[in-house]
């Protein structure tokens, strides 16, 4: 009988590889296991790019089955080298304590944390990894792997291949993860860890180590790297990241994100990122598209800060690009009072604005009247803006294109 957790993680297209899927599939459908994601916090927030992992661990809850959510505290020293061209910048030890508390109220956003059975256990490996002595890991650990094996990751073998430099430190990552993996699956009986497909071999080494050290079977199953239709990076756009934290992204810009998805990505993306049924989404998918974007951006923008905050950001997208107003959702730019006494021009207010991030770009968009003040093309790119442009209530609205806009406020 096909397992109900793996049967609608392969129909919501998370599935990409599996460790020994007939054996995983029958244990899934006897008992309730433990799975574990892990997560390095070099960021103060997640962004749209780990959301498919985000997904993974809500699907494993609403199966039944208990979610453990790595923090990695002790890899984050490190850097893993996945997908890199060149080494992560070092981090200390309190810019990534402070990532971590930030990232797990994330984490408390998604998943269910009431029911004993399925609330997510939250685990810092620095707990083990701060520990370790070196000549007894080499010993009980490092024996267990080949440097053959390890050059041929892709991780390795991409920077080797273009002689770009990889850091010894960099190159024990793998090993730190397979050892995440062991500790996980002595201390908690863990007996699967979920990843994106970049991280395979790191996975794939993990379940290698516990059979030789332990004798135990556990699984690895990953999700494919995710590119829009596009061809662009998931989660990124030319304003950068798209972060899941509202202090450095805003629910309207969230939902806006979602809101302008590829014609060609919308349906894939309800099945990916919303509680939808899959039902539903087959019944409604030749709707009209522009509906179903709507119903994609108010599903997620819900998901990660409620419904209100959605249907605002909503109503403020109606009234911006129908009837032309200043939505009072709109991200919010404080400037100061004295910057305007003698004017700044329009380019260095938009890039203020981090509505673009250089002035060629800013001259670029206002050649091709796409900038605007007040819904007023700017036609000038040698224009200042003055305390004279600014609304009664000291406020005004700067847009770029038809879709990214902010409110300018006079503090």
């Amino acid at each position: 009988m096909e397992n109900s957790f793996l049967s609608e993680f392969k129909k919501r297209e998370y599935f990409n590889q599996c460790t020994n899927s007939n054996e995983l599939e029958l244990l899934m459908n006897e008992q309730k296991i433990r799975a574990y994601i892990g997560f390095d916090c070099t960021a103060p927030s997640l962004h749209v790019g780990s959301l498919i992992q985000i997904m993974c661990l809500r699907l494993l809850q609403k199966h039944g089955h208990q979610p453990i959510v790595l923090l990695g505290g002790g890899t984050t020293r490190i850097g893993d080298p996945s997908g890199k061209e060149e080494t992560r910048k070092i981090l200390s030890k309190k810019e990534i304590e402070k990532n971590i508390k930030n990232i797990e109220k994330i984490f408390k956003i998604f998943l269910k944390t009431k029911k004993p059975k399925t609330k997510p256990i939250f685990i810092n490996n620095y707990k083990w990894l701060g520990k370790l002595n070196y000549i007894k890991f080499l010993r009980e650990i490092g024996k267990h792997f080949t440097i053959n094996k390890m050059l041929s990751f892709d991780s390795v073998k991409l920077r080797l291949e273009r002689e770009q430099s990889l850091s010894y430190m960099e190159f024990n990552y793998m090993i730190l993860q397979a050892y995440d993996f062991l500790e996980l699956n002595k201390t908690k009986n863990c007996i699967m860890q979920i990843g994106g497909s970049d991280q395979w071999g790191n996975i794939v080494n993990g379940v290698e180590l516990i059979k030789r050290h332990s004798n135990k079977q556990v699984f690895g199953l990953t999700t494919p790297l995710l590119t829009l239709t596009s061809g662009s990076k998931m989660g990124k756009t030319e304003k950068g990241a798209i972060w899941l934290d509202k202090k450095l992204l805003s629910p309207y810009d969230y939902w806006q994100f979602w809101r302008n998805t590829d014609d060609r990505d919308v349906i894939k993306f309800l099945q990916m990122f919303t509680d939808l049924k899959l039902e539903k989404i087959e019944q409604i998918k030749n709707n009209n598209i522009n509906q179903l974007k709507i119903l994609l951006a108010n599903e997620t923008t819900s998901m990660l800060h409620g419904k209100v905050a959605a249907q605002k950001a909503e109503q403020t997208a109606k009234d911006t690009f129908e009837k032309r107003s200043i939505g009072e959702s709109l991200p919010l730019v404080n400037i100061k009072k004295k910057e305007l006494t003698n004017g700044i021009n329009i380019l260095d207010l938009v890039i203020a604005a981090n509505l673009l991030s250089s002035k060629s770009e800013v001259r670029r968009m206002i050649k091709n009247k796409g900038i605007k003040i007040n819904n007023e093309t700017v036609e000038d790119d040698k224009l200042t803006v003055t305390l004279n442009n600014f609304n009664q209530d000291n406020s005004i609205k700067l847009s770029h294109g038809k879709k990214n806009h902010v409110i300018l406020k006079i503090v």
